[in-house]
């Protein structure tokens, strides 16, 4: 059976992944959400023109040096100054203060001396100085924050800034996360011989919550058919829109993943690609929720879900921009030539002389050494059939999540 390629693998695993559907949500929990509509401006900021500085409002023709100018009252932030500022006036201003009607412009508070009611400029000011102009952040319809926008903490300011007590997004993604395997055992627990830690909750629930999408733990199938079926109908009747599995995706006695998801009627778009780590992954459709099997060795269970599964949520969550983005770096040592199956790489970065990162692959790639995953930060992907390459050769990484 031939091995799908790795690109055309991750397009049957994007394939009508539309984004799922819009609810509102409070701006307080709206953090890494996705925007499901154009975000427009409620009000504009400021409303009004509004001083800059401590300082006096004043007429910018009658703020010379030397100037001894009446002051006729005081504007605070909130408290507008509801008279005029005449010729030879000044009102006492502080930031975010209205600037009163009559004065263009305003002087702070150092460039000034007080003497009882009068307070003489010592530095001539012009027209506009330290004034802040209404709408000078922006104007009410302005659309500020478009579709698809994932909401960071500058974008949470913004929109409260507009107003917007409330944002349209699209739904979370839920995610059941699916182990099967006799072997199996929560850390902490007294293992028996044979036995070992499950660990892949742990790294795939992060990842999962990393793009703000929902987990849902079925915890550990045992490897019988009835224990496998039982967490994929769980996973089912819970309304996940995506079902993980690890582990049993290969093609032991034992391996009983692929067996159960074809008997509940999964639609199964492939089983093995031209990938290391993570040859036996697979991917179908069950109704509406999709279904990724991931090896479960934990680098490749890793690897694969950082590949496709992330992609997969963020386009179900509205996101515009889904890929990992590609960067280049050089080798931080030789590497053989590659066989039919694209490579990622666990590596360390270092700085390049050149600007460019130095990618050095760990020692150790095998798929169950979790000590060289955790020591890693980025991913060189090797395309099939790469020839030898020397040190300092051009490379492309992805980069692994902080």
């Amino acid at each position: 059976m031939a091995l799908m390629p790795v690109a055309d693998a991750y397009a049957a695993v994007l394939k009508d992944a539309a984004a799922l559907p819009e609810e509102a949500v409070a701006l307080a929990g709206a953090y890494h959400r996705t925007l499901s509509r154009d975000i427009a401006a409620l009000r504009t900021q400021p409303p009004a023109a509004m001083s800059a500085m401590d300082g006096y409002a004043v007429r910018a023709s009658d703020a010379v040096t030397g100037a001894r100018l009446k002051v006729i009252g005081e504007v605070a932030a909130g408290r507008p100054f509801n008279s005029i500022v005449g010729m030879g006036q000044a009102a006492r201003i502080f930031t975010g203060g209205v600037i009163p009607d009559g004065a263009d412009a305003v002087v702070i508070q150092e460039d000034t001396a007080r003497d009882g009611d009068i307070v003489i400029v010592n530095e001539a000011i012009a027209a506009g100085k330290n004034i802040r102009a209404a709408g000078i952040d922006f104007k009410e319809g302005d659309v500020l924050l478009p579709r698809g926008t994932r909401l960071n903490d500058r974008a949470l300011a913004l929109a409260a800034g507009m107003d917007h007590p409330r944002l349209p997004v699209h739904r979370r993604a839920r995610v059941a996360i699916l182990a099967t395997g006799d072997e199996l055992m929560a850390p902490g627990s007294a293992l028996a011989p044979g036995q070992i830690v499950y660990s892949n909750i742990f790294s795939l629930s992060a990842l999962v919550e990393s793009e703000s999408a929902e987990v849902i733990d079925l915890g550990i199938a045992r490897d019988t058919l009835e224990s496998t079926t039982d967490g994929i109908r769980r996973a089912r009747d819970s309304g996940a829109d995506v079902l993980v599995t690890t582990g049993g995706a290969s093609v032991g006695d034992h391996d009983l993943v692929q067996t159960a998801l074809m008997a509940e009627g999964v639609d199964m778009a492939f089983w093995k690609i031209a990938l290391r780590p993570g040859k036996p992954m697979m991917h179908g459709r069950l109704g509406a929720m999709r279904v990724l099997g991931l090896p479960g060795n934990p680098v490749s269970s890793y690897v694969c879900a950082f590949l496709f599964l992330v992609p997969l949520i963020r386009a179900l969550s509205g996101r515009t921009v889904v890929d990992h983005p590609l960067e280049k770096a050089v080798l931080g040592r030789d590497m053989p030539a590659n066989d039919q199956r694209q490579d990622y790489l666990r590596a360390r970065l270092a700085s390049g002389a050149d600007g460019l990162p130095v990618a050095t692959p760990v020692n150790a790639q095998d798929s169950s050494l979790v000590a060289s995953l955790a020591a890693a930060s980025a991913l060189i992907i090797r395309p099939p059939f790469a020839p030898a390459a020397a040190a300092g050769s051009p490379c492309t990484i992805l980069r692994l999540p902080d």
